[in-house]
Parts: structure tokens; sequence; C-alpha cells
């Protein structure tokens, strides 16, 4: 009778020792996706800053209101301002294959960005033009 006990107390062991395995390696595999997904989250959120840099850059150089396109690049990113029209300009950064837009204007030969901040968007109907050319 001794011996019985003594097998079932060793299977109860045995049966806890397998569920413990069986829950850290869930709780493993759980972890490992979650790090994926906080890696991926960080590179992503690392790019976004690095265009809105470009952006804010492109913003503080001095364009000229000709040719209809002009772009300055840097090891990390490209921005290029679109003249849509006499009046109209577009902003366009772009790192990564992420853009970001501003729009502004030509006054008295100077180009001025809207006060609105930029947009993750295309703000134009033609989305060719939204393009980094």
């Amino acid at each position: 009778m001794n011996r019985q006990r003594g097998i079932s107390s060793l299977a109860l062991v045995l049966l806890l020792l397998v569920l413990g395995t069986l829950i850290l390696t869930g709780l493993n595999q759980q972890l490992t996706t979650f790090s994926a997904l906080v890696g991926g989250e960080s590179r992503s959120l690392q790019q976004q800053a690095t265009v809105q840099s470009a952006l804010e850059w492109g913003r503080v150089q001095r364009w000229a209101s000709a040719p209809p396109v002009q772009c300055k690049t840097t090891s990390a990113w490209r921005v290029c301002l679109r003249q849509l029209s006499e009046a109209r300009v577009l902003l366009i950064a772009g790192g990564n294959d992420l853009l970001l837009w501003r729009r502004g204007e030509i006054v008295d030969g100077i180009v001025r960005f809207s006060p609105h901040g930029w947009s993750d968007f295309c703000p134009l109907k033609e989305s060719a033009l939204c393009q980094l050319p």
C-alpha cells in the first residue's frame, strides 16, 4: 500500500512538472511575440520622428520660387518642394518609404509654409503629385 502511495505521489509530481513546463513554454512564446511587436513599434516611431525632422529641416531651408520641382537630400532623408500653381507649393519629406507633406504658398517670391502643420496623407486629389520625384 505504501508503494502505491509513492507511485501516485511521483505521478502527481511529474504531472505538475509537465504542466509547469507547458505554462512556461506558452509564456515564453507570448514574450517573444510581444518583444517583436514592441521592436516593430519602436522602429516605426523612430522612422516617423526621422521624417518629421526631415520635414522641419525642409521647412527652414531657403527655396527659390523656380524651378517647379526642387530637392535637397541628406544621408537619411530627401525633401522636395513641388510648385503646384503660381502661388501654391507642397513640401514633401521622405525616408524609408514614409512620406509627410506640408502645404505652402509663394508670397512676394518667398515660400511660406502653412502654420497648421504637416499631413500624413496626401492633401491632393492627384496622388502622383505627392510622390518624391
